[in-house]
This record gives structure tokens, sequence and C-alpha cells, in this order.
């Protein structure tokens, strides 16, 4: 994992590089932190306990192009619509969460071998992404740029390639995937340790503040779809447990700074 994050940093900083001293746009840096809630195949679908009790953390560093300036003459670039409306952003980030199951099926009251075991069964992932995503502003960034105290939402839209390294254990002792006296039948056979990697779609709405003239405050609400069902370390056959069907995914809150670079 560690060689493919560092052929893929080098790209991404080659990129910027590269941008800036070709088209002269001018850049934004960054860091994001806040609360990540994982949608896997521990707990149950639909309810709320597992909903809000399988989170965990991210952090980040990002990146920006802002099209509608040019930091080598510190002018503004000809107005267009795309200029005036769009940045790309670039991302490096990473998100660790606790899993166990929720739900009716881990209730108190139910006393079976079956509800023991998934009470006992314990898991995490860690993913690291990076990628890019192009922010759409409704309103002209030329404004928000000019006004202190302002206000920019916007919505995004990219793909991040995505390393996971998930961990699982059985507070009943070794043996979780493999035996029966540990493992529901539902997930024998079910688990992956080792890790990987996939790609992931990525969208979020936020708005930026302008703190500063030189920098923002931001806050936005991501949605995170993996094209693997794995990212946790688990995976039930989908044919006979339709519940569990889908691919994982997250939902992160990010609150952000941002400083402008001239």
């Amino acid at each position: 994992m560690s060689k493919y994050l560092k052929m893929l940093s080098l790209l991404f900083i080659g990129f910027v590089n590269q941008s800036n001293a070709q088209f002269g746009f001018s850049h934004e840096i960054g860091v994001i932190a806040g609360p990540v809630a994982f949608q896997s195949d521990y707990g149950e679908r639909y309810d709320f306990s597992t909903n809000s009790g399988n989170t965990g953390y991210g952090i980040g560093l990002i990146h920006y192009l802002n099209f509608s300036y040019k930091a080598e003459c510190n002018c503004y670039t000809p107005e267009t619509y795309f200029n005036d409306h769009f940045k790309l952003r670039s991302e490096l980030s990473y998100n660790k969460t606790q899993l166990q199951h929720f739900g009716k099926w881990v209730d108190p009251d139910r006393t079976s071998l079956t509800a023991d075991q998934l009470r006992a069964m314990k898991g995490s992932t860690a993913v690291t992404n990076i990628g890019m995503q192009l922010e759409f502003f409704p309103y002209s960034i030329r404004d928000f740029t000019a006004t202190i105290g302002s206000w920019a939402p916007f919505i995004s839209l990219g793909g991040q390639f995505s390393f996971y390294k998930p961990t699982s254990y059985s507070e009943l002792g070794p043996g979780l995937g493999e035996l029966l006296t540990v493992t529901p039948e539902k997930y024998r056979n079910a688990f992956d340790r080792k890790g990987g990697n996939t790609w992931s779609v990525v969208s979020s709405v936020g708005t930026r503040y302008k703190l500063t003239p030189l920098s923002d405050l931001m806050i936005d609400l991501r949605w995170q779809y993996y094209f693997s069902n794995w990212v946790d370390g688990l995976n039930p056959d989908p044919n006979i447990y339709k519940e569990n069907r889908a691919n994982d995914w997250n939902v992160w809150l990010n609150f952000g700074y941002i400083y402008y670079l001239q």
C-alpha cells in the first residue's frame, strides 16, 4: 500500500507544480477534520443505533486550483462562467472507524448463541484516500473573495483511489470467521483482513466563510461510495443475505481551514 500511496502522492505534487508552471492559476491549501459514520456489514440495515454507533474520525490535506485568479501576475483571469464558479479540489485524507453490531439482533433480551456471537464481534477499518473533486459555486467566486464575512455555498463531485485495512476479532476467543463456536453462520468464511484498494465516488455539499482576505473556514457534508464490499473486512454471500448486498460507504462531516497562496 505504501508504494502505491507514494507514487500517487508524487503524481499529485507533480500535477500541482505543472499546473502552476503552465497555467499560472492561484493555489489554496487547507486542512480538514471531522466525524465519520461508516455504513457496512456490521449492524442492522436502516437502524439508527447502527448509523450512530459505527462512527470514527477523519483528517485530511486539501489543495485547490482557483481559476479566477492568476498568481503570476497578481490579477484576475479573463471572466468566464467556469472561472468564476468552479474550483478543482485535490485531497489526501485518512479515516478510521470502530465497528460492531447494533440493532434488534443484539438486544439484551436475545439469549441465543448467534446473538452472543454477534455481540462479541468487533472490528475496525482504516482508509487512506487520494483523489479530486470539481466544486461548483452557484454565486460568484470573485465577489466572495472580495467580501470579508461572506458565504460561498458549493456542491462537488469527484473520484478517489482508496487503500483500506480492516481488522476483526471476537471477544469469545480466536477463530472468528472460521469456527462456528465464535462465528455466526452468516459470517463464516466471509472475512478478509488483508486489506486492499478500490475506487470510490465522492459527492459533497457545503459552504465557505470568508474569514480574512487570505483565509476561509469551511464545512461540508460528504458521501463516499466505495466500489467494493470488502472495505470493512466483511462480505457475507450477497445471493443469500440480500440485506448485505450493497457496497460499503460512509458519510463524513468536515470542518476545514483554507489559506490562499500568493
